[in-house]
């Protein structure tokens, strides 16, 4: 997989799914579960629906996913 998520983007998306994941655990409510999506993102540096729409926010040197 090739990488199209920036470094800045990389952390929003992090922190974004630890926000959801933490706001689920405190209401009890399983709809927390979904923040499981960024943070997997965030950490794999690669989102299909932005490959499929052709938005990539990696720098060129960093293309490889490294």
């Amino acid at each position: 997989m090739k990488c199209n998520i920036g470094r800045a983007e990389q952390i929003v998306r992090i922190v974004i799914g630890f926000a959801v994941v933490l706001l689920g655990l405190y209401y009890k409510n399983w709809w927390g579960i979904i923040g499981i999506v960024p943070i997997i993102t965030g950490l794999i540096r690669y989102c299909p629906i932005s490959d499929v729409l052709g938005i990539s926010t990696c720098d060129v040197k960093n293309k490889s996913g490294r």
